[in-house]
């Protein structure tokens, strides 16, 4: 339950941005909101992460025009969170469990804004592979995301629920989703895991390049939830619907599998009125990005306020507050 705080009206704040050089400036009377320069960071070319970031910034453009939204791709959640804190970026996008594993001294700096939309975990095979299961995999070549990326976090718990050992019983290949759809096709590959929204570029790319299949992980929810480490909490069961992927799913059958929720996140001296916005805009433009983004019909104003194991950041609060009933 949000708690109510006093709010100093009428201030003009300034913050000078370190690290990535950028700047940004609001006032609470300003007609024209935030402005200046703000930087984001994304995911790999091809995620949902990048495609949410690039209508997010168009978002802005319209929404808040004073405000001027640089994109940086990234390894993915564990990167981005380091990119906040070294002042390298303002803004980025993590799941749950990446944040709560995350084992820097500065964390307590991090804030968060809204839980948006969940990742799913889709373990990708070709067509005709033996693959089945999470298990089959022992002695196989698989893509397992990038060093920094919540893929590589959660496929190597998936793999241990399996009984497989991450390093031992599989050939790991530290490869971006972009990469690893490659490689499949060229059979470099025999497997790949991803993490996120539904549907994701690269993967329906792929399937109209070659023929693929996605391999239920649904039996190691609670395996998952076993194994010791933070975060394990975050993953939930959930099934990837039969119309995601439709040249991947021709017979329309959902697949089960697992599922960690995605934060907005910030740093705790980011300007309030500056998150406060922000903040607005992302609920706002939910329908607008949903359109071309599925995943982002999954934000909800009900939802977004449940950022555990992060705090809201003061002007995410501010904004909950103004909208609550």
């Amino acid at each position: 339950m949000l708690r109510h705080r006093l709010f100093r009206l009428g201030a003009v704040l300034l913050l000078v941005a370190a690290g990535a050089g950028g700047w940004w400036a609001s006032s609470a009377s300003s007609a024209s909101g935030p402005h200046g320069r703000v930087t984001f960071a994304t995911g790999v070319n091809g995620g949902v992460y990048d495609r949410y970031g690039v209508l997010l910034q168009q978002y802005l453009g319209v929404h808040i025009p004073g405000l001027k939204v640089r994109l940086d791709n990234s390894e993915g959640s564990l990167d981005n969170l380091e990119r906040v804190l070294a002042g390298q970026d303002d803004f980025a996008v993590a799941t749950a469990d990446s944040v709560a594993t995350f084992g820097s001294p500065r964390k307590p700096e991090l804030r968060a804004i809204a839980r948006l939309y969940d990742d799913y975990m889709q373990l990708v095979v070709p067509a005709d592979s033996p693959v089945h299961s999470v298990a089959d995999l022992r002695g196989k070549r698989v893509g397992v995301g990038q060093a920094k990326s919540g893929v590589n976090l959660v496929t190597r718990r998936l793999l241990e629920a399996a009984g497989l050992n991450p390093d031992r019983d599989v050939r790991p290949s530290l490869v971006s989703v972009g990469q690893a759809a490659d490689g499949l096709q060229r059979k470099e590959l025999d497997a790949f895991f991803w993490s996120g929204g539904l549907p994701t570029t690269a993967l329906t790319d792929l399937s109209q390049r070659t023929p693929i299949r996605i391999v239920p992980m649904g039996d190691l929810s609670d395996p998952l939830h076993q194994l010791a480490g933070p975060g394990m909490d975050a993953y939930r069961a959930a099934t990837i619907p039969a119309d995601a992927y439709p040249d991947v799913q021709p017979e329309r059958v959902a697949v089960p599998t697992v599922a960690v929720p995605n934060l907005l996140v910030t740093r705790a001296d980011v300007d309030p009125a500056l998150v406060e916005a922000l903040t607005r805009a992302v609920i706002d433009s939910r329908d607008d990005i949903g359109g071309q983004v599925h995943a982002a019909q999954l934000v909800d104003l009900r939802t977004a306020v449940y950022t555990d194991p992060l705090p809201l950041h003061d002007g995410a609060e501010r904004y909950y507050l103004s909208v609550k009933p």
